[in-house]
């Protein structure tokens, strides 16, 4: 069975960080792109950050970049998510996903081919 399980979420104060992290199982998940997604109360589920399978391609939402870091560990099937700066905006349920696309015009595409149960991050005035 596939799973990826989330941890590091929380509550926090605006203008402190957290660090995402997300640990697979079930299958190497070295070969396949990862990232994570998140999905705000009555919004769609949006894009935050994916990363290559090697490690060499990463790419951010506009309203993250220059603020968080994703990174892999191939060799722990791991993936994490620094965030900085966090924002209340950035309020959201995170959730963690493995094996990624693109559409032709090079986007990340809202869907997976596995997920995580979510975590809640919490960003407070």
């Amino acid at each position: 069975q596939v799973q990826l399980i989330e941890s590091g979420g929380g509550l926090v104060q605006a203008g402190g960080s957290l660090r995402l992290s997300c640990v697979g199982s079930g299958r190497t998940f070295s070969t396949i792109a990862m990232g994570w997604f998140r999905q705000s109360p009555g919004k769609e589920r949006e894009f935050v950050a994916a990363i290559s399978w090697s490690g060499s391609r990463t790419d951010y939402a506009d309203s993250v970049k220059g603020r968080c870091t994703i990174s892999r560990d191939n060799a722990k099937n791991t993936v994490s998510l620094q965030m900085n700066s966090l924002k209340p905006e950035d309020t959201a349920v995170y959730f963690c996903a493995a094996g990624l696309s693109r559409t032709e015009a090079g986007d990340i595409r809202l869907v997976a081919d596995y997920w995580g149960q979510g975590i809640q991050v919490t960003v407070s005035s």
